[in-house]
């Protein structure tokens, strides 16, 4: 066998050479010597990164059923894109390295999020969702502190027809009361949103996954109760503001999931209601018009002219002209 010319002989060849004949004779020399290299195999730079992860394409080789259910989820976008740093390996971006796996068929050799502790499930999700400018990009709710993991409610293979994400109404709804029954029952009441009859969801009033606000209570304009988000007319800003709206909130009158009383109120009586604040005040004159002691007084509760307090104070959630309500 002939030994291969290096690269300085092959220079030092085409530099002597002073003729055209010459160069065509160290041209053909350089060609038989390109044939006589040996052939150097190709590698990725992902194998050469990463020689513990086996591919999407050898997990399919065991879990075809599953790869299939998981080709029409979003997530499937991390195995054909690159820009997470996943492509042809989003089996073990959740899963880890599959090398060992592989070769053992041993479930100890891989990571099955089913089985970690529902902590270890959600630093596994914000892995990619960190961060993000949705909801989900941080845990900060009742359901991180109850140890419910994302993959209690967000199924990633989409086995059995299940959806990584529910949109209408009616799904996400049903999707909730598997686990918050008592509040699904107050929806069975008089007067209630209309959930049931899908024309709203729960995460129209709630974020499941991150709020500062009290059970999770989503905000808007700002920092404001979610409440206002519909019930834009009794936001304000008012000049005369009745207390219990600004400070305790919309369910310091009303039971928002549902009541047996009219307008979702949490007493049946709206003289009960208002006396919870207003019985202790004490006699003042009468020129400032509040309701006063124990009847009678100015409000004679005993006749039911004042026993229904909206019907002079209509402008109970604020009033921009009277500072008694009226209008």
């Amino acid at each position: 066998m002939q030994p291969t010319l290096t690269s300085l002989q092959i220079r030092s060849m085409l530099n002597s050479s002073s003729n055209g004949v010459s160069r065509a004779f160290a041209g053909i020399v350089i060609l038989a010597s390109g044939l006589m290299l040996p052939a150097q195999p190709a590698k990725s730079p992902d194998a050469a990164k990463s020689p513990d992860y086996a591919g999407s394409d050898t997990c399919k080789i065991c879990h075809e059923e599953i790869y299939n259910n998981f080709q029409k989820t979003p997530h499937f976008a991390v195995e054909t894109g690159a820009r997470k740093g996943w492509e042809q390996k989003a089996c073990e971006s959740c899963h880890g390295p599959g090398a060992k796996h592989a070769e053992s068929a041993s479930a100890d050799d891989i990571r099955n999020p089913a089985k970690l502790a529902p902590a270890q499930v959600d630093r596994t999700c914000l892995g990619c969702h960190l961060n993000q400018r949705t909801p989900g990009g941080r845990i900060a709710t009742g359901h991180a502190k109850d140890q419910v993991g994302c993959t209690t409610c967000h199924f990633v293979h989409g086995t059995g027809g299940a959806k990584l994400v529910e949109h209408k109404n009616s799904e996400i709804n049903a999707k909730c009361a598997t686990c918050h029954l008592s509040q699904w029952a107050a929806f069975n009441r008089p007067y209630k949103h209309r959930l049931q009859e899908a024309a709203m969801s729960c995460v129209d009033c709630h974020n499941p996954h991150a709020s500062f606000r009290a059970d999770s209570m989503t905000s808007a304009f700002g920092n404001e109760p979610g409440c206002l988000q519909c019930h834009s007319d009794k936001r304000g800003p008012f000049i005369f503001e009745h207390a219990p709206v600004r400070l305790e909130g919309c369910a310091a009158c009303h039971e928002p999931h549902g009541s047996a009383n009219p307008r979702m109120l949490v007493r049946h009586g709206v003289s009960n209601l208002c006396l919870e604040c207003h019985a202790n005040l004490p006699i003042v004159p009468e020129k400032t018009r509040v309701i006063g002691g124990v009847p009678p007084a100015l409000h004679d509760l005993r006749t039911a002219r004042f026993q229904n307090c909206t019907v002079c104070h209509v402008k109970i959630h604020g009033s921009y002209v009277d500072r008694t309500f009226f209008r």
